[in-house]
C-alpha cells in the first residue's frame, strides 16, 4: 500500500470520526433538551397542584429539524374544544379563496331572482359595513332563495342542547342574517330589538315577545329574556340582576327568514324552493362575492367565534362538494388533506362545541405545520392571536409576538396549540391538551403559560 493511499484512508477515517462525534454530540444535546423540558413539564404542568388529577398531552416539535423536542402522551386522544377551529381554519384558508362567495344568483323564467346562498355568515352582519350582496338583492322585488344545497341541521352533533339560547351557539343556516342573533336593549324604559323589522316591532311586538304585563314598558330593569327552544317566542322573566342588553339566537326556520328578508330588502315577495325547479334551460349563475376571507378567519380565531367557524366549514363544503353538509366535508378532508394525520381523529363539527371531537396533540401539530408550509407565517400571524390579543388578551404579555396560538375551553377542558419562537430564534410548533381538570380554567392556563414561557426563555 503506497503512502498516498494510506493518507487518503486516514483522511476518510478522520472525517467519519468527526461525523460520528458530531452526531453523538447532537444526540446528547437532543437528549439533554428532552430531559430539561421534561423536568420543566413535570414541575409546571404534570405535577402542578391544579392539574394533578387531569389528563394531559404535550407535544413540542421543531420543523427545521423534523424532531420532537418533547412528547408526553402526544398520541393519546383528548377533547380539543375550540382547537378544532385549527383544521377548520386550514380548510377555509385553502378552499375559500381570497374573498368569500356571498351567494350565486340566476334569473328564472318568470323574472324572479333565484338566490343560491353559500352559508356566508357576513350577510347583514354589523361587523361588515360593506354589503355587496345586499346592494345587489335590493334591486329585485321578487326573490326566491334556494334550499336544495342545504344538507345539515341547525345544531351540531353532540352540542349541549340547553345552551340553545346562548349567543355562542347561534344556529347554523344556509342563508345567515345578522349573525343569526337578535339583540334586545333598553331605550329609556322601552325594550327594543335589533334587527327590528316591522313584523315583529311596534304593535306586533307582543306576537314575538310575551310580556308578563302585556306591555313593553318597565318600572324596573331587573329582568331577563328567554326564547322558547322551538320557535321565535321570547319571554320576559324577573331577575335579581339588571338588564342591559341581550343577544339571543333566533330560530332560522324558513318562513321567519323569508319574512325577515322581505322586510329588510323591502321586496314585494320573498319565498323559498326546496327542490330543483323544472327549468327549460340551465341557469347561468352569477357569483356575488362578499368579504375578504381572512376578515372572517381572524375574528374566528381571535375571539374563538363558533358561528363563523361552523359557517366557514359549511362554505368549504359548498365550494368543494356543491352541498352544505358538515359530515360530508369532514369525511372528505380526512380522506384528502388530512389523510396522513399521525392518528385518525373523531371530528364532528367546525367549532369544537361538541365533546364528541377527539384529536391528539400530534394531530394538531401536524395540521399547524401543514398550515405553515402551505400558507406561510406572514398570513398565519395575522389570523392567529398573539399574547395580549383575543383569547390570549391576559396571557403571554411579558414579551411580544413570540407566540401565535389557538385556545380551547370547555368545562374541564383547557387547550392551547400554535407556534412558539424561542429567544435563541428557534421556531417550535406545540400542542397542550388538558382534559378532566377540576381546577379553575385560569389556574390551568397560568400553569401552561409558565411552562411555555420557560421553554421560550431557555432555548
Amino acid at each position: 500500500m503506497n503512502d498516498e493511499l494510506k493518507k487518503q484512508i486516514n483522511q476518510n477515517s478522520l472525517i467519519k470520526l468527526i461525523i460520528l462525534n458530531s452526531s453523538f454530540i447532537i444526540f446528547l444535546s437532543s437528549c439533554s433538551v428532552q430531559k430539561q423540558i421534561a423536568k420543566a413539564a413535570n414541575k409546571d404542568v404534570l405535577d402542578a397542584a391544579p392539574l394533578k388529577t387531569a389528563h394531559i398531552g404535550i407535544s413540542i416539535y421543531e420543523p427545521a429539524t423534523n424532531k420532537y423536542w418533547y412528547d408526553y402522551q402526544g398520541d393519546r386522544y383528548f377533547v380539543p374544544a375550540s382547537s378544532i377551529k385549527i383544521p377548520t381554519c386550514y380548510a377555509a384558508m385553502k378552499y375559500l379563496g381570497d374573498s368569500l362567495v356571498g351567494a350565486r344568483t340566476a334569473m328564472a323564467d318568470d323574472g324572479a331572482l333565484e338566490v343560491y346562498p353559500s352559508a356566508d355568515p357576513t350577510f347583514l352582519n354589523n361587523e361588515f359595513k360593506k354589503q355587496q350582496l345586499f346592494e345587489y338583492l335590493k334591486k329585485f322585488q321578487i326573490i326566491r332563495w334556494n334550499l336544495t344545497e342545504w344538507k345539515t341541521k341547525q345544531w351540531g352533533y353532540g352540542w349541549s342542547w340547553d345552551d340553545y339560547d346562548e349567543p355562542y351557539m347561534a344556529e347554523r343556516s344556509p342563508f345567515p342574517l345578522y349573525g343569526n342573533l337578535m339583540t334586545f336593549y333598553l331605550s329609556g324604559d322601552t325594550l327594543k330589538a335589533f334587527p327590528a323589522p316591522s313584523f315583529i316591532q311596534g304593535e306586533h311586538l307582543d306576537s314575538v315577545i310575551n310580556f308578563n304585563n302585556s306591555t313593553h314598558r318597565f318600572k324596573s330593569n331587573r329582568f331577563r329574556l328567554e326564547r322558547m327552544i322551538d320557535e321565535n317566542a321570547f319571554t320576559v322573566k324577573q331577575s335579581p340582576e339588571s338588564f342591559h342588553n341581550s343577544s339571543i339566537p333566533f330560530r332560522t326556520e324558513v318562513r321567519f327568514i323569508s319574512q325577515l328578508l322581505k322586510d329588510t330588502l323591502k321586496a314585494n315577495n320573498v319565498s323559498t324552493f326546496t327542490v330543483a325547479p323544472n327549468y327549460t334551460y340551465i341557469p347561468q349563475k352569477e357569483t356575488i362575492h362578499s368579504q375578504p376571507t381572512d376578515s372572517v378567519l381572524k375574528p374566528m380565531m381571535h375571539r374563538s367565534d363558533n358561528f363563523f367557524a361552523e359557517q366557514s366549514l359549511l362554505m368549504v363544503s359548498n365550494e368543494m362538494l356543491g352541498v352544505m353538509n358538515d359530515e360530508k366535508i369532514i369525511d372528505t378532508l380526512l380522506k384528502t388533506d388530512f389523510k396522513d394525520l399521525p392518528q385518525k381523529p373523531d371530528w364532528v363539527d367546525g367549532s369544537g362545541l361538541s365533546r364528541y371531537n377527539l384529536f391528539t396533540p400530534k394531530d394538531l401539530v401536524f395540521i399547524l405545520n401543514k398550515m405553515k408550509n402551505e400558507f406561510g407565517m406572514e398570513r398565519i400571524n395575522v389570523i392567529f392571536p398573539t399574547g395580549g390579543q383575543g383569547t390570549l388578551a391576559n396571557y403571554y404579555i411579558a414579551d411580544s409576538n413570540y407566540i401565535y396560538a389557538k385556545t380551547g375551553t370547555l368545562s374541564g377542558v383547557v387547550a392551547l396549540s400554535g407556534y412558539l419562537y424561542t429567544k435563541k430564534g428557534r421556531e417550535l410548533i406545540f400542542s397542550v391538551l388538558v382534559n378532566n381538570h377540576q381546577a379553575s380554567g385560569t389556574e390551568v392556563r397560568r400553569a401552561v403559560e409558565q411552562f411555555l414561557h420557560g421553554v421560550r426563555n431557555k432555548y
